[in-house]
Parts: C-alpha cells; sequence; structure tokens
C-alpha cells in the first residue's frame, strides 16, 4: 500500500456539507482512496509521498458527463461556424465518415490532454460514428496513457437518409453489428466496482439517427449488466421537435419515455426544450442532464431550464460537449459560461458560484452514476485538483475570494492534478509526456480528412 499526502492547501473546498471549506487544509491518500480531510497540522505527517500545494486552493477534480473526442478533428472547420444544428452536421458527415482508428486514437488524446490541463479528472465520451477501421478500443487506450478517469459509451447511428434519418446512408450500421460490439466493449472493459477507472455505457446517438427498435434493444442489452448506463442526445433544438413531432407523433421526452429511455440509469444529452410536465417527469424518473452551454449558445440551439431542473430534483451536470461544437475542452471554462448563461435566463442572484461548482463536481457524479466522485471526504477516490492563488489573473480576487476567482477571473490551467491517488499534472504540465509530436500528427489527419470534402 502507498501513500500521499498534500498538504499546506491555502485553501480546501470540498464539496462536501459537513466540512465545507478549510484553510491551512490537507488531503492523506492511501492507494487511490481519501482516508482524511482536514487542516494540515491534525492529518497523519509520514507518507510514501508529500506534495506541499501551499498557495494553491485544493477542490474535487472536475467532471465532464457528455463529450464527442473526436470531434477535436473538426474544430472551427468552415462551412459549420454560423450553422444550427441538422446543417451543421449534414457538412460534417461526409468529414467524419473518412476517420480511422488512428484518427480516433488521436484525437480522444488530443481532447483528454487539454481536459486534464484544464482541471477535468473524470470524462465521458459519445462516439457513434465508426467508419474504416475506427473503434471505441482506441479512446480507451488513450484514457488509460494519460491515466483519466473514463466513461466511454459506444454510440451508434442506424437509421440514414433512405429511411428517413439525417445522417447519410454510408456513416450508419447495421444494427445486428452495432449490438454485438456493445456486447463486446462491456465484457472486455466495464469495470462496475467502486473507484473503477472505466465504465462502459451504451448510447445510440439521437432520435432523428436510430431507430426506436435499436433503442429498446440497447436499453434491455445495458440493464442485463451491472452499472453500464444509458446516454443519448435529446431536445436539443426545435428541428429534433419537429422531426419526433412528424415522425412519432411525440415530443422527444415522451418519445424516450415512451422508449423506456428513462430512470436511474439514463442521463440525457443537452434537454434545452422541455416544459414544466417533462422537467416533473424526469425528476419522478430519476433521468439525468449533461447541461452543455457552450455548445448549445454556439449553436443558438437555446438555454437549458437548469435552476428549474434542480429545484425539481433532477440530477445536472456539466459537459464541454465535442470540441467542434464548443470548439475547446476547458471545463473549468465551461463551469464559468453555464454560471453566466443562468444568470442571463434568471438574473445575477439566481445562480451562484458554489451552484456552477455543483454542476461540475456532485452534480456531474450524480449524472454519472459515481457515489465515489465529486467530494473530498475520507471514502472518497483520490481525485482533486489544485491551482496556485498567486498567478497573474488572480491577483485582487483571490486575496478576497479563491474559489471564486476560479470562474469570475476566467483561471486556465491546473498546477496540480492528482486522479485516482497518482499525480498526472504538475507545475501545469502532464508529467512525462510530450505532446508537440501528437499535436502535430492530429493537425496532419485533421487536414487529411477536410480536404476530401472542401467547402463548396
Amino acid at each position: 500500500m502507498t501513500t500521499l499526502f498534500v498538504r499546506n492547501a491555502e485553501l480546501l473546498l470540498t464539496m462536501d456539507d459537513e466540512s465545507g471549506s478549510i484553510a491551512d487544509g490537507g488531503i492523506f491518500v492511501r492507494d487511490n482512496v481519501i482516508e482524511a480531510v482536514g487542516p494540515s497540522d491534525e492529518l497523519p505527517q509520514e507518507a510514501d509521498e508529500v506534495i506541499d500545494v501551499s498557495g494553491m486552493i485544493l477542490l474535487p477534480g472536475l467532471i465532464n458527463t457528455h463529450h464527442h473526442l473526436y470531434q477535436t478533428l473538426t474544430r472551427a472547420l468552415p462551412g459549420t461556424q454560423d450553422e444550427e444544428l441538422f446543417d451543421w452536421l449534414l457538412r460534417l458527415y461526409p468529414v467524419w465518415g473518412e476517420m480511422s482508428d488512428e484518427a480516433v486514437y488521436t484525437s480522444a488524446f488530443i481532447g483528454m490532454a487539454e481536459l486534464v490541463l484544464s482541471g477535468c479528472t473524470t470524462t465521458s465520451d459519445h462516439l457513434y460514428i465508426f467508419p474504416n477501421d475506427s473503434t471505441l478500443d482506441s479512446t480507451i487506450r488513450a484514457a488509460q496513457e494519460l491515466g483519466m478517469r473514463f466513461h466511454p459509451t459506444r454510440g451508434s447511428m442506424s437509421l440514414g437518409q433512405s429511411l428517413g434519418g439525417l445522417p447519410p446512408d454510408h456513416v450508419v450500421e447495421d444494427e445486428k453489428d452495432i449490438m454485438i460490439d456493445s456486447r463486446r466493449v462491456i465484457e472486455q472493459y466495464h469495470d462496475p466496482n467502486p473507484y473503477s477507472m472505466l465504465r462502459v455505457g451504451l448510447a445510440p446517438c439521437s432520435p432523428f439517427s436510430v431507430t426506436g427498435a435499436l433503442m429498446r434493444e440497447t436499453a434491455e442489452m445495458a440493464r442485463s449488466y451491472k452499472n453500464v448506463s444509458l446516454h443519448t442526445h435529446v431536445a436539443e433544438t426545435d428541428d429534433e421537435e419537429i422531426f419526433c413531432l412528424a415522425e412519432f407523433g411525440e415530443r422527444p421526452a415522451e418519445y424516450m419515455r415512451q422508449l423506456g429511455w428513462v430512470g436511474p440509469d439514463v442521463w440525457w444529452a443537452h434537454a434545452i426544450h422541455l416544459n414544466d410536465d417533462e422537467i416533473q417527469m424526469m425528476a419522478d424518473t430519476q433521468t439525468s442532464v449533461a447541461h452543455c452551454p457552450t455548445s448549445n449558445m454556439l449553436l443558438g440551439s437555446g438555454i437549458a431550464k437548469v435552476r428549474q431542473m434542480r429545484r425539481a430534483g433532477v440530477n445536472v451536470g456539466i459537459a464541454v460537449d465535442g470540441s467542434a461544437s464548443n470548439d475547446g475542452n476547458d471545463i473549468l471554462l465551461e463551469t464559468r459560461m453555464a454560471l453566466l448563461l443562468q444568470r442571463v435566463l434568471g438574473g445575477a442572484w439566481t445562480f451562484s458560484i458554489m451552484d456552477a461548482f455543483e454542476l461540475a463536481t456532485v452534480g456531474s457524479a450524480a449524472v454519472l452514476g459515481r457515489e465515489d466522485l465529486g467530494r473530498l471526504s475520507p471514502g472518497m477516490a483520490a481525485d482533486f485538483i489544485g491551482f496556485r492563488t498567486d498567478r497573474l489573473e488572480m491577483a485582487g480576487g483571490a486575496i478576497h475570494d479563491p474559489a471564486a476567482s476560479l470562474l469570475l477571473c476566467t483561471t486556465k490551467g491546473v498546477d496540480l492534478s492528482v486522479i485516482n491517488g497518482r499525480p498526472v499534472v504538475r507545475n501545469g504540465e502532464l508529467i512525462g509526456l510530450d505532446l508537440e509530436q501528437i499535436v502535430a500528427r492530429h493537425n496532419e489527419l485533421a487536414n487529411g480528412m477536410a480536404a476530401k470534402h472542401p467547402l463548396q
């Protein structure tokens, strides 16, 4: 067994109701689990590794509940920058159809490295397009190499344009093949146990790209395993609502309910266009939401009613979303965007700094079904991040309120990140990784894919 003692934090923000914030705080870790939290001089002083974090604020690692890591390959692509969702997708589907397994791995590594450096310690991912030799396995390999806690979802599209769906036929899959590979990745990779570094979910893409039969069969398969969650896009745009009413005679949320896609094992991305009854239905069924503020703003999709959902009892977490609808991978910035967007909707007094941090920590943990994440307290997984308070952008702000300064002063980049009890970022840099070569290869792959489908 190994021990780690992180001591002398200027402020420890635990996100735990009992301890709150602790001045001169410390964390004592045994293996990959937090054993004790409190004032530094009250904790065991001997450990295999001691890290002095004087001048830092420490808080739980931030958790990203919805992403499409492969989309780093098409960030800022001409022809997408000023489009709403359906036209945005139609421009991108052909480019994504050029993706290889190497591109899947490289884009996942790039996206997750950026997330880790921004303060993210756990991320989900929704890979729903599998052209050429692409596999979910390569995203998992990237996460393991980075040391990131990972919730990949085996996504799918089966409803091509010839059957009334939005995606071109050449980028959808046969439903039998989808189900075979879904079972394979669960049985090969899924770890349902506490402190798991890897949990697999199943994620048919959207009402306009899969059949109802695939949705039902996927839910049945997921529920035959322990802690395999279900994920999809729901109620993101007006176009989606029009499509669902025309094709199924129901609004998206009611269509999901009829398919059995509600419950404590289900989380929806976006959930913008919901009425009061639908929000209450989500609360009653314990269906969760991944809130994607920047993506929703970029695509002009609308503003999710996060405050109303939380008041009703819906679990809501923060989500960066695919980095071609953002186009970045900065989870701390995303948390700031959630704060500001809810204030635009309801007023400055309606959504606090702590409300925003709750979305990114305890809220996101609940969305992913993780009782072992999101707080700094004994028995929780040892995932935490640290920011120096003497940096330029926090001058002045940090002496008044270090926690608020992280969001209000637009701080970028962690100084320390510990995931599963192991430091992965020190002094603002990923330990033992040189990103220059993989960035160059990523750019080659991105350019090659886009060059085959120039903007007309």
